[in-house]
């Protein structure tokens, strides 16, 4: 079966947060048509938030469609067919036994992790992250009164890399209760190998941190790289560690609200079923539910497509920076479809970039600095989009920076 990436579709008057809303520094929030075609060269171009430009998986679309027909949205729970498209994808895909009653669901890796803050965490307690980062982990362990401990991502050689001493000292602290990976990482694209996660899980074991694991990536993966579950390690490290899993990222489902967190110990799922209760985050979106069963059953050939689409947009992005714009730097790619540009060459301040990228290119981007103080100087986009309008991007940013030919 063929599938169409390139052609644009119709995200206007869906209430899309990529397309309708614009939120400042403060997370204040306006909408609007600034993105519509109908604005021609001065519209703008989102490349920002992490879900695709792309439709979803037509047997994806075609589950929901059928469900919707019923006409009834009432309460549902998910059925063993459900558990059985979940166990069955990362069984087939990874290797990985998971039974049934491992699984908790809930309505976003985000929100779980906040759970897990509140659940294993105590008020003043540190947790561990490793930024650049994806910036709702500093706001989970913040926004509970909690401390951020950073052991920061090194850039070496042109590719990031753990810091493990540092890792290691800061583990020791007995006020470091957690730690929390992001595997495959968001923003660098680091797909972490295994002898970097044993080392990392081994430092953590070593100093009783609890490792959360946020593999909402894993399906995302290019060519000649290999992903490993921190789970699938050691069942030392699983019975240590929560795995953090959703279809939202491999699919586009993001707004049906479902994910799957696997905790192999009772001893850590329990607490968590219990603090779900108490918050009162119970039942699930029935159409999640039908979403995944039906992307987990029949949504292979259409990700082997789009990943195929994303690799092609990251190689023309790739040379393209190399023949027009030098001074910016991509960093290798080994999974998501997010891409991590070094733009330091160009020494701007973070206000001046932002000018020049969201007023003058009319791009919206993610500003490295909502990542940590480790992003300043660098731009995370979004490239799960059709190739023309990466490529007019591009053209955007030549022209800005004076580069024409």
């Amino acid at each position: 079966m063929s599938f169409d990436f390139d052609t644009e579709v119709n995200k206007f008057g869906i209430n899309s947060i990529k397309w309708e809303f614009i939120f400042d520094a403060a997370h204040n929030v306006t909408q609007g048509d600034h993105a519509h075609p109908k604005h021609g060269t001065e519209r703008l171009l989102p490349l920002w938030v992490a879900d695709m430009d792309f439709r979803c998986p037509p047997a994806v679309v075609e589950a929901v469609v059928e469900r919707a027909k019923r006409g009834v949205f009432g309460y549902c729970m998910p059925t063993d067919s459900y558990y059985e498209a979940v166990i069955n994808w990362f069984a087939k895909r990874y290797g990985r036994s998971i039974q049934k009653e491992w699984l908790v669901m809930t309505p976003g890796v985000v929100p779980a992790l906040n759970l897990m803050v509140q659940t294993y965490t105590q008020p003043g307690d540190k947790i561990l992250i490793q930024r650049p980062v994806y910036h709702p982990f500093t706001f989970a362990i913040e926004n509970n009164g909690r401390e951020v401990v950073s052991n920061s991502l090194v850039l070496q050689d042109g590719r990031y890399q753990m810091d493990f001493d540092d890792l290691a000292t800061k583990a020791a602290d007995p006020d470091v209760k957690m730690a929390v990976l992001c595997s495959p990482h968001n923003p660098v694209g680091r797909v972490w190998n295994r002898d970097e996660l044993t080392r990392f899980g081994q430092i953590c074991l070593d100093n009783d941190v609890l490792v959360i694991s946020d593999e909402i990536h894993c399906d995302l993966i290019y060519k000649g790289v290999e992903f490993t579950s921190f789970a699938n390690i050691s069942d030392r490290f699983a019975q240590n560690s929560i795995v953090c899993t959703a279809p939202s990222k491999t699919f586009n489902v993001a707004g049906l609200k479902l994910s799957n967190i696997v905790i192999p110990n009772e001893a850590l799922r329990t607490p968590l079923a219990k603090t779900i209760e108490r918050t009162g985050l119970l039942g699930t979106n029935t159409f999640g539910v039908v979403a995944t069963e039906a992307a987990y059953n029949f949504g292979e050939e259409w990700l082997t497509a789009v990943l195929d689409y994303i690799e092609d947009n990251y190689n023309f992005m790739r040379d393209y920076l190399a023949q027009h714009l030098p001074q910016l730097h991509l960093l290798p790619a080994e999974g998501t479809y997010l891409v991590w540009l070094d733009c330091r060459a160009l020494e701007l301040t973070a206000e001046e970039r932002k000018k020049l990228i969201f007023e003058d290119a009319r791009l919206y981007l993610d500003e490295g600095e909502m990542f940590g103080p480790e992003g300043a100087g660098f731009e995370r986009i979004n490239l799960a989009c059709p190739r023309w309008l990466l490529a007019e991007a591009l053209e955007r940013l030549k022209l800005v920076l004076n580069c024409g030919e």
